[in-house]
């Protein structure tokens, strides 16, 4: 069972209140973009749950956005260290705005493409179909990065490699994604949200 431990207990704790809330620490072109692209707060705490493992854990989101899954995983199990990449140097920048905001020291936002990063430096991980943009012909979050149908099968790829290469034991929480584009050393353990929100460890 994951580590318990309490939410943090600050001023922090009145932008957890609802999803609106939250995303009421962004500006409103960003807010808009909430319902498809950043993740319910209530996903982020079940997905927080069974990620921090163990006190200390480091939990890589791959395609973190304006960075609501690092922070509200954060406020959840405050005991583990969380790391967005994203390739978006604007949304990085409103994700490193609002964890000034919220006064976190356990999240970090790295500007960068996924595929710059070397996994095993991460425990475990949180995975929001952030690929599938590259094959959506609408609600894209913007038109300042590349689209093809190219770099959706290498993301894909690359992704599968380098977990492919974790250790067992190495943990996954997808959102939205499909358990054909997992590796077959990863079994689903749980799920939530109607199956949407999975939860995966590799054997």
């Amino acid at each position: 069972m994951p580590f318990e431990t309490t939410a943090y207990s600050s001023l922090s704790d009145k932008w957890f209140i609802s999803d609106a809330q939250f995303n009421s620490l962004y500006p409103e072109p960003i807010q808009l973009l909430s319902k498809t692209h950043w993740t319910p707060l209530g996903a982020a705490k079940e997905a927080a749950r069974f990620l921090a493992a163990e006190k200390g854990d480091k939990i890589l989101d791959i395609g973190s956005g304006v960075g609501k899954f690092c922070l509200a995983a954060a406020h959840y199990q405050p005991h583990a260290s969380y790391y967005g990449v994203e390739q978006r140097k604007h949304l990085v920048d409103h994700a490193e705005a609002a964890r000034i905001c919220l006064g976190f020291e356990n999240v970090s936002f790295i500007h960068a493409n996924f595929t710059t990063l070397d996994l095993k430096l991460y425990r475990h991980f949180y995975f929001y179909n952030s690929f599938y943009e590259n094959i959506a012909p609408i609600n894209r979050i913007d038109e300042t990065v590349a689209y093809s149908n190219e770099l959706y099968h290498r993301y894909t790829r690359r992704l599968l490699l380098q977990l492919e290469a974790m250790p067992e034991g190495t943990r996954l929480a997808t959102l939205c994604c499909s358990e054909e584009d997992m590796p077959a050393d990863f079994h689903v353990v749980g799920s939530a949200f109607e199956d949407y929100l999975k939860f995966w460890i590799k054997i």
